[in-house]
């Protein structure tokens, strides 16, 4: 069976019944998930049903800002949970890297950390990352947002997926100047 307009064969039944004499000898009212055309076939044996079209739903990208995947060296620093009014001190820092920037947030990841997993696997956990852009370094309180494991035994790394907090007037215009070169497809050249 297929259409009479567009001779597509994606048919279904309408939503709304014919009479109940067509239904009787076998006609439907039929509606074509193409081009929308309803239209009378005969099916005695009721082979069309009601479904709606599968058609998949579009997804949209839902950032506030544009992602860029980079590979900068960063240092990580937990920010202790004993805080008190006006003082705040920070862990050890740990080696990492970020590989990827936005305005918003990062990505972060770290290698043989000297933190417990528990420090990392906790959503809201404040740290201090300071990422090496070629321009200078920039600083940032964040949060982290999401974290995954992943890896063998001995080499496993975490991957934090983090959302700044607290930036300084000075590093945040540093950041949006990088993110501009980027856009504009400028490459990064890191040295060590």
């Amino acid at each position: 069976m297929q259409c009479p307009r567009c001779k597509s064969v994606r048919i279904q039944r309408d939503y709304d019944d014919a009479l109940i004499v067509f239904r009787m000898v076998g006609m439907q009212k039929l509606l074509c998930n193409n081009c929308g055309l309803v239209f009378k076939g005969f099916d005695p044996l009721g082979k069309q049903r009601r479904a709606p079209s599968k058609k998949k739903a579009q997804v949209r990208n839902q950032r506030r800002a544009p992602r860029y995947y980079v590979h900068l060296r960063a240092e990580i620093s937990l920010i202790e949970d004993n805080v008190r009014i006006g003082k705040v001190t920070y862990s050890q820092p740990s080696r990492g890297h970020c590989e990827t920037i936005s305005k918003f947030g990062r990505a972060l990841s770290l290698i043989g950390t000297r933190f417990s997993d528990k420090d990392l696997s906790k959503k809201g956990r404040l740290l201090f990352v300071v990422v090496d852009l070629p321009e200078g370094p920039i600083e940032a309180v964040v949060s982290i947002e999401n974290h995954t494991r992943t890896g063998e035994e001995r080499k496993r790394k975490w991957i934090l997926g983090v959302k700044i907090q607290q930036i300084a007037d000075e590093d945040s215009k540093r950041l949006t100047e990088f993110l501009e070169e980027r856009a504009t497809g400028a490459p990064v050249l890191v040295t060590e």
